[in-house]
């Protein structure tokens, strides 16, 4: 359960710090011209897309911050993951399936005495 936390945890901060990068420099995200079913969420609370470049840096080294504390031990694991979950949880499709996973195998492991 750590190991595939870990991983999707991984390509999710890594894709979103470098999307968020990405965006800054270019102007649009990687992929298509429009982005994800995300976007539509922020679109109608009249949110420019294209102007969340720092936010998803951010997310992206939280969730790299987050998986250097699962693999540490640190006892912040457990929160601090439940927590980066649930704030990703808007970041539909992929990142909204990862954060499900994510949070399932933090329960999972609290469950059984891993964190």
């Amino acid at each position: 359960m750590k190991l595939l936390a870990a991983i999707l945890g991984s390509i999710n901060g890594l894709y979103m710090l470098i999307d968020g990068i990405y965006v800054l420099v270019n102007g649009k995200y990687i992929g298509p011209e429009k982005p994800g079913p995300w976007a539509g969420l922020f679109a109608k609370l009249g949110v420019d897309v294209f102007k969340l470049g720092p936010v998803f840096i951010l997310f992206g080294l939280a969730w790299l911050g987050w998986i250097a504390t699962l693999w540490s031990g640190q006892p912040a694991a457990w929160l601090s993951g439940i927590l980066i979950s649930l704030l990703t949880l808007w970041y539909l499709p992929v990142g909204t399936l990862f954060s499900v996973v994510i949070l399932v195998a933090l329960m999972l492991m609290r469950h059984k005495g891993q964190l």
